[in-house]
């Protein structure tokens, strides 16, 4: 019942604000994905996307409305074009493409075309949507089970909340969730997809996260910079050093953000992705760095 609702709001809301669209020779299908659900929309010479703003995707930290403007204003030739945006819903150009895998991600890296691609991102004109991981963890630690909770754990939150982000070596839109997953191959160009986490911040922290959330080994990190700081940020050394500064909160965020999916879930999947980041930080205090 809620999926056919679902589906009758959505073809209310096209025929409302899109009449150009028919919706009586569309079809509606719902799209599976790492932390919830999207509609692909197929009709005659129409492919769409649909991603729901929905009290979940809120607690993690998601606004459809921040991802669309982001897009809009930073994601042309990057990500998919924006084609409606509403409170409840943001409807995007559903992109053509071979998804990539993990063999070919790690090709990507390895001829410097993944560096290449970050690079022009990171080219792109900030959206005015700073990314504040503090708000975040802030709003993550309120969702989170606290019979989880240690005092290490309270320790390290209190750090990370009265600590000082690093300075910025330089601002850029970031994507924010950069893998396998989230890279379209279209020929031998690039394209992103799910935005949801994407915001304005320092070029550090979007490599941080890329080195931590696909495991890059020391060799692959620095195929990756050099490649980079070919194209991007042009000092190595000063870079090296300030992606490091970022790691930490990377780690700290990855952690939040698989227990507040475990404690909306119940997946056990979620503990054991985070398993390694629990033991971390919740099994000892901040004072031992």
């Amino acid at each position: 019942m809620a999926t056919s609702n679902t589906e009758s709001q959505l073809r209310r809301l096209l025929n409302n604000r899109l009449p150009a669209v028919n919706t009586a020779g569309c079809h509606f299908s719902q799209v599976q994905g790492l932390t919830g659900e999207s509609w692909r929309i197929e009709g005659h010479n129409l492919q769409l996307l649909a991603r729901q703003q929905t009290a979940e995707k809120r607690a993690l930290g998601v606004s459809r409305r921040r991802e669309g403007r982001v897009l809009s204003r930073s994601g042309q030739g990057v990500g998919p074009r924006v084609v409606l945006q509403h409170p409840d819903w943001l409807i995007v150009e559903w992109l053509a493409g071979e998804m990539v895998d993990e063999t070919a991600f790690a090709a990507l890296n390895a001829s410097g075309a993944l560096a290449a691609f970050i690079a022009r991102l990171h080219k792109q004109k900030c959206s005015g949507y700073p990314l504040n991981l503090q708000q975040q963890f802030a709003g993550y630690w309120q969702q989170i089970d606290s019979q989880r909770v240690t005092p290490a754990w309270l320790g390290w939150q209190q750090y990370f909340m009265q600590s000082k982000m690093p300075s910025p070596l330089m601002l850029a839109p970031l994507h924010m969730d950069i893998h396998a997953g989230n890279l379209l191959a279209q020929g031998d160009r690039l394209r992103l997809i799910d935005w949801e986490y994407a915001a304005d911040g320092d070029i550090a922290l979007e490599l941080a996260a890329l080195f931590r959330f696909n495991s890059f080994s020391t060799t692959d990190q620095q195929r990756f910079l050099k490649g980079y700081t070919g194209l991007g940020y042009q000092d190595l050394p000063r870079l090296m050093v300030q992606v490091q500064r970022w790691v930490l909160w990377v780690d700290y965020l990855m952690l939040m953000w698989f227990e507040v999916r475990w404690q909306q879930s119940r997946d056990p999947a979620f503990l054991r992705w985070g398993a390694a980041l629990y033991r971390r930080f919740c099994l000892s205090s901040p004072n031992s760095l």
